[in-house]
């Protein structure tokens, strides 16, 4: 009876070795990964499509009998700062001001918002040589995915007459690449 015992043992045991076999099928595939990357740039470290701050030209403080004020386009610590993508070309034109042709001696005008006008240019260089048009357009080398300084510079004249106040101006930028 023993010897029976141990056949029917050994004869579950088989079964349910067999059945565990069958239970472990195996089965593979693959999952599929994917990124997308569009061109992209950054203006002075901040991303967007819209309302990005280009910069500040601030001619500082001068007496109202001044006779000229320089000044640089600064933004994020430096001048002008554009990062894009890889690859791509970007371009900076910088379009009208607000208050553009008010004032003889410039293409531009400061305004005090009385009527008074300060005339201005920009320029690409330092010594105020290379002017910027309105509509003009600063062309970048192709992006290495490094950011690139844009170096706009300005220049005031100051014109008898001028009231003592704050003059401003905004320029609208367009950067494409």
């Amino acid at each position: 009876m023993h010897m029976f015992a141990s056949r029917i043992g050994l004869s579950l045991l088989s079964l349910t070795l067999a059945s565990s076999a069958i239970a472990a099928t195996t089965v593979t595939g693959q999952i599929t990964s994917s990124l997308t990357l569009i061109s992209s740039c950054q203006v002075n470290g901040a991303g967007g499509t819209t309302g990005l701050n280009f910069g500040a030209l601030d001619f500082g403080v001068a007496n109202s009998l001044f006779t000229e004020a320089d000044a640089q386009v600064l933004g994020g610590g430096g001048g002008l700062s554009i990062l894009c993508s890889s690859g791509t070309i970007p371009a900076v034109k910088v379009r009208a001001g607000s208050h553009d042709g008010q004032s003889p001696g410039g293409t531009r005008a400061l305004a005090d918002g009385g009527g008074n006008f300060v005339p201005y240019d920009l320029y690409t260089d330092a010594g105020h040589s290379q002017i910027l048009a309105i509509d003009g357009v600063i062309n970048l080398a192709a992006s290495t995915g490094v950011a690139q300084t844009v170096n706009i510079y300005g220049k005031a004249v100051g014109k008898a007459g001028l009231p003592a106040g704050t003059y401003t101006d905004t320029v609208a930028v367009e950067l494409t690449f």
